[in-house]
């Protein structure tokens, strides 16, 4: 009993939108100001080059090992790189370009997926956007997105913003309901979430 509560614990903490690490952050900030400090047209360009190169690698196996594996030769690193700017575009900017050529040499390729969710977020606050991450099991049918829209632009926190970004993000985990992230809060609406609870308070009956 107390193993299937560790296990669901486990599962309900990776199920909502994932933190970024501390090394993560920082380099979001530094490409976030480089791309600013140029000009807005420049950190929209970035924006939509890491976006391009975070669906390439949830989509191709090949470039996920790639980041993930830190083991590489120098000239698998080259031969990776150049399919990450291929996914950026045909002519990437020079600061997604060195993003990806530091995060190789330190080591900290791994770090890639927090560092452009981090760099979303600062352009998020940038241009007064309120992201919300819906999290579900399975894609949500679109009248009951509605439905959750229309709560959430309710909320103070979505009347404060300039504009409201909706997205649905799928994990199997949830098992059913929904987990909302927005801001620095968590709504935990997922049947994985009433089973962690279930499973604590057997596990304390025991």
């Amino acid at each position: 009993m107390l193993f299937a509560s560790a296990r669901s614990a486990a599962l309900s903490a990776g199920l909502g939108r994932r933190a970024a690490s501390t090394i993560a952050t920082k380099y979001s900030s530094a490409v976030f100001s480089a791309a600013l400090k140029s000009s807005p047209q420049t950190l929209s360009k970035v924006q939509s080059e890491l976006n391009a190169i975070h669906a390439a690698v949830k989509g191709n196996p090949e470039l996920d090992s790639f980041i993930h594996n830190p083991t590489l030769s120098a000239r698998d690193h080259q031969a990776g790189l150049a399919a990450l700017y291929a996914a950026a575009g045909k002519e990437p900017s020079d600061i997604t370009k060195n993003l990806f050529v530091v995060l190789s040499d330190n080591g900290r390729l791994v770090e890639t997926e927090g560092v452009i969710e981090g760099f979303n977020e600062l352009v998020s606050d940038y241009k007064g956007e309120l992201s919300v991450t819906i999290t579900s099991a399975t894609p949500l049918p679109k009248d009951v997105q509605t439905k959750l829209e229309s709560l959430l632009k309710q909320s103070q926190a979505a009347q404060q913003a300039k504009s409201l970004k909706i997205t649905n993000k799928i994990n199997s985990a949830v098992l059913g309901g929904v987990v909302v992230d927005f801001g620095d809060k968590t709504i935990d609406l997922s049947v994985a979430s009433r089973v962690t609870k279930l499973n604590s308070l057997l596990s304390q009956s025991v």
